[in-house]
């Protein structure tokens, strides 16, 4: 079985930085707020670009931490993607807000600017695009709409940390970009964990005091908060990943491209990912578009191969968000896309043997779907 996403091979190479970090933990013993913190946070800001970066216990933290810090609760209004993660749109609904969906860009599958605008009303309190599948929004048409309504904008960064727009590094694009460093993210530590970014120190100062149950000294807190804080061994480990992290970034461009190529030489009815002239994407997830998914799926998956569905149900369909009222039919090109992407194994150390054998077994799948449809 070729793994979908191949942690053991990256672990392989950098096992020895790895223990060695988490060694240093486990000599100090600071394993809430350790040193390894400041640097990470310090080396991460750097990396995207931005003044601050706060870490945190994983990427739904962060995006409930970035509303928080900026006043979002009851009777307020977020404007984001139905097709996405659940967390993009619970989060809202935690603090008492209500999710506005907007249908998404059939190129990219991330949210379509021009239908931003006319889901604004006097409520609204922020917009939350999602950067899917590696790629980022369109965030200058995104912060031009924000600018002129005065409102801030929170990246959703949680798949595409490292990937660029317009020379720009995904989270330093918006007002407060969030990631996650979950385990299968592009940079993973090795449990939960996610990071906040923004230029806008009054902010940051507000997300560091809510990170830590609303302290501005210990025993004095100011407002409410949580126990958002990264755990310093995953620091430890983030830190090590860092260093080949550039390397994989390239890696990923180069798996993803001969993917596509392969695809669209030989099985031309696939829909391979598009990536925008002014960005890059990091991939994490290559997702491509099929008919009759089911039957690709399970031929797939006979031939050794795993796929997994992002997402199968969009969070307006979704039993959680019944109450918004919404329908079967609201955001046609969601709901679409939803029922035809499939995520194939994607990893910088996905094999040139492995890579070769998925494309293969798609093609084959393919035409059998074909001539059983015929």
């Amino acid at each position: 079985m070729i793994p979908f996403i191949d942690l053991k091979t990256q672990f392989r190479a950098l096992e020895p930085q790895i223990r060695e970090r988490i060694d240093r933990v486990l000599a100090h013993g600071q394993f809430v707020m350790g040193p390894e913190i400041d640097e990470l946070e310090e080396k991460l800001a750097a990396f995207v670009g931005v003044r601050h970066c706060i870490s945190a216990s994983s990427g739904t933290d962060t995006l409930l931490m970035a509303m928080m810090a900026l006043d979002v609760g009851a009777g307020d209004e977020v404007i984001t993607t139905p097709f996405t993660f659940v967390s993009t749109g619970e989060m809202i609904a935690l603090l008492g807000a209500k999710p506005v969906f907007v249908d998404i860009d059939a190129r990219t599958y991330n949210i379509d600017p021009a239908r931003i605008e006319k889901s604004i009303t006097p409520r609204t309190k922020a917009i939350m695009p999602v950067s899917l599948f590696g790629q980022t929004a369109d965030m200058d048409a995104i912060n031009e709409i924000a600018a002129r309504r005065g409102l801030p904008v929170i990246e959703d960064a949680a798949q595409s940390f490292g990937a660029t727009y317009r020379g720009r590094r995904s989270c330093g694009l918006s007002t407060i970009g969030s990631t996650s460093f979950f385990p299968s993210k592009p940079l993973g530590a090795y449990g939960d964990g996610g990071a906040i970014f923004t230029n806008d120190d009054q902010i940051a100062l507000a997300i560091r005091e809510i990170r830590s149950h609303g302290q501005t000294r210990r025993y004095h807190h100011t407002r409410l908060g949580i126990n958002g804080r990264l755990d310093t061994i995953q620091a430890a480990v983030l830190l090590a990943k860092l260093e080949r992290f550039e390397w994989e970034i390239e890696r990923r461009l180069q798996v993803a491209s001969d993917y596509s190529v392969r695809l669209t030489d030989r099985c031309s009815v696939v829909k391979v990912p598009y990536i925008e002239p002014h960005a890059t994407s990091v991939f994490g997830q290559f997702t491509i578009e099929v008919a009759d998914r089911a039957a690709v799926m399970e031929r797939l998956s006979s031939a050794g191969i795993p796929v997994s569905v992002h997402y199968p149900t969009p969070l307006h369909l979704q039993p959680a968000f019944r109450d918004l009222g919404y329908e079967v039919g609201d955001f046609p090109v969601a709901e679409a896309a939803s029922k035809s992407v499939m995520s194939l194994p994607m990893s910088p150390d996905l094999s040139e043997v492995d890579l070769e054998h998925i494309v293969e077994s798609i093609c084959v799948a393919l035409q059998g779907s074909e001539m059983q449809n015929a």
